[in-house]
């Protein structure tokens, strides 16, 4: 006896995905997982992850907005009016300008990141999306109607950063401070009569929108790259999902606490590499040398060179000063860092090589799932024209020709039903039964020959995938029928709510002179390997052989 079972896991184990977001600013942990579905989608059309980075810049970029309004609230809190009014009145009353705490000041320095943030979203979803549309045809005509579309978001985003600018450069004169506070409206240069040209620094800020543009614009274009990727695709993507929230907290601390400063230098060179190891152990090292201890020479030959080069910019940076700090921040990667990212990986180390695998399994059963329906048709027509050839050679055209509709009818299934994915189940049964009138018109006048067939057509409303049964009973005509010997097939085909029952009995006749003796199995191979991707853990085929029979029991769970 031989029973095959389905050897894939059950895959509401293996992609029990749950849907969401979670960003950890601590860690940069972030997962975007798909939904859970029914195996056959898992496999064939298993939802797109995202790369989120342009919701984690926007996110960054409104915690800086946020941040700089609440430091004024704050100041405004822990101060008195009076005493604000005299640190920012003398200006205003050097130049004989009256001047009003809330007017000149607050409500100025709270509308300019208002301001600028506004625009970077209109940008985003308007601008970006403007020049996104123009295709092909329409840089043919050059003045298109999406072109000019286009140019005119930019031109009105343009402007409006420039009113908006030369608005608030009016109450708030910020060229008096030098632009201290304001250093956002600095990019519009010194108007020292705002609202006498409210587009003053027009082309500055026009500038200003196209250069964020094309940013957006080359964010967008890699962002299609990492999405469009065949190859560990999801894989991609959760790295890029990882390491954009980091990068964007990195550069929001930059700006916090003032890229001038005297120890930007020694930030920069010693968080980014430490990002970068992160990333390097945590989604290259630790998955791809699975199976390996951590302690093993191949992983600490490269933990060691890899903490080592994330060391290099601070041993160059401190050499000529202090070569006791780049030394300890090496040792440190290694007996601190190291240790943390052994721990987070193996927090997510069942997500992380899941997509690692799940993206090679899924490229493996595309390619083997096309292949497998291409091979079905030849075999098929093979038989079907070897039966059509006997039933010629008796002379008999009567069932000649009807054997020739019939193979049409399953032809024309061929070319229409079985270019699908699924197709209801009384398609399926309608072309078996074409298939064994076929098979009777050559076999129907011996006596030795006895063919039986029960389908059901009753509870019969699930779908399944399109020729998934003939192989079985394919394969019985094929090796069940002799002219010479007492020969039976019999077929059962029974349906419930969610569940078909298939049994297919035959005949045994060994002959060693057949010619396709040898690739006689390629029908039940075929099944079997498309049972496998699209029912698993959802079907169970019991073949049996015995000296005189061969029994073939298929259970499915639709």
């Amino acid at each position: 006896m031989t029973v095959y079972t389905n050897p894939f896991p059950n895959p509401f184990i293996v992609a029990n995905f749950h849907s969401g977001t979670f960003v950890t600013f601590f860690n940069g942990l972030v997962t975007y997982p798909g939904k859970s579905l029914c195996p056959y989608l898992i496999l064939l059309k298993i939802p797109a992850m995202k790369v989120r980075w342009r919701q984690h810049e926007m996110i960054g970029i409104a915690v800086l907005v946020l941040w700089q309004l609440i430091l004024l609230l704050m100041m405004v809190n822990d101060h008195s009016i009076n005493e604000l009014e005299q640190d920012y009145s003398a200006p205003f009353k050097e130049n004989g300008i009256p001047f009003s705490f809330w007017k000149n000041v607050l409500i100025p320095q709270l509308s300019a990141p208002l301001l600028v943030f506004g625009v970077y979203l209109l940008i985003n979803v308007w601008v970006l999306l403007s020049f996104k549309r123009i295709n092909g045809e329409d840089i043919e005509r050059l003045l298109s109607k999406r072109i000019l579309l286009a140019l005119f978001s930019l031109l009105c985003v343009g402007s409006l950063l420039a009113i908006g600018i030369n608005a608030i450069s009016f109450y708030a004169r910020p060229h008096l401070f030098n632009y201290g506070g304001y250093q956002l409206l600095a990019i519009a240069g010194y108007n020292e009569h705002p609202m006498s040209n409210l587009f003053f620094g027009f082309g500055r800020t026009l500038a200003a929108v196209a250069l964020v543009t094309a940013l957006a614009g080359a964010r967008e274009l890699i962002i299609w790259l990492i999405e469009r990727k065949r190859v560990k695709r999801d894989y991609w993507i959760m790295v890029v999902n990882n390491a954009t929230p980091l990068l964007i907290v990195f550069w929001c601390v930059v700006i916090i606490s003032n890229p001038l400063h005297q120890d930007f230098l020694r930030y920069l060179f010693f968080v980014l590499p430490v990002i970068g190891l992160y990333l390097y152990l945590t989604f290259w090292l630790f998955p791809f040398m699975e199976g390996k201890a951590v302690l093993s020479r191949p992983v600490l030959l490269r933990i060691v060179i890899a903490t080592f080069i994330c060391a290099i910019p601070g041993l160059l940076l401190l050499f000529s000063h202090r070569l006791i700090v780049p030394v300890f921040y090496w040792g440190s990667l290694i007996l601190v860092a190291t240790p943390i990212f052994w721990i987070i990986y193996n927090q997510r180390k069942d997500r992380i090589l899941q997509s690692i695998r799940m993206e090679t399994a899924l490229a493996k059963s595309d390619a083997s799932l096309q292949f497998l329906k291409s091979q079905i048709n030849p075999h098929f027509l093979f038989n079907a024209l070897n039966t059509l050839y006997g039933t010629a050679l008796k002379g008999d055209s009567d069932k000649t020709a009807e054997g020739i509709q019939k193979l049409g009818d399953m032809m024309r299934f061929m070319l229409h039903e079985n270019t699908l994915d699924r197709i209801p189940m009384y398609k399926e049964m309608e072309y078996l039964k074409n298939y064994i009138s076929l098979q009777k018109l050559r076999i129907v006048d011996s006596p030795l020959i006895s063919i039986e067939d029960e389908i059901e057509e009753r509870n019969c409303n699930n779908e399944i995938p399109p020729m998934l049964l003939i192989p079985f009973v394919e394969n019985a005509f094929k090796h069940g029928i002799s002219l010479k010997e007492r020969s039976w097939i019999r077929i059962e085909l029974q349906c419930r709510e969610k569940l078909v029952e298939f049994e297919v009995r035959n005949s045994i006749h060994k002959d060693d002179s057949d010619p396709e003796k040898e690739i006689s199995g390629i029908g039940l191979k075929n099944v079997t390997g498309r049972l496998q991707l699209m029912y698993p853990n959802r079907h169970t085929l019991d073949i049996r052989e015995t000296d005189r029979e061969f029994t073939v029991k298929l259970t499915l769970q639709c």
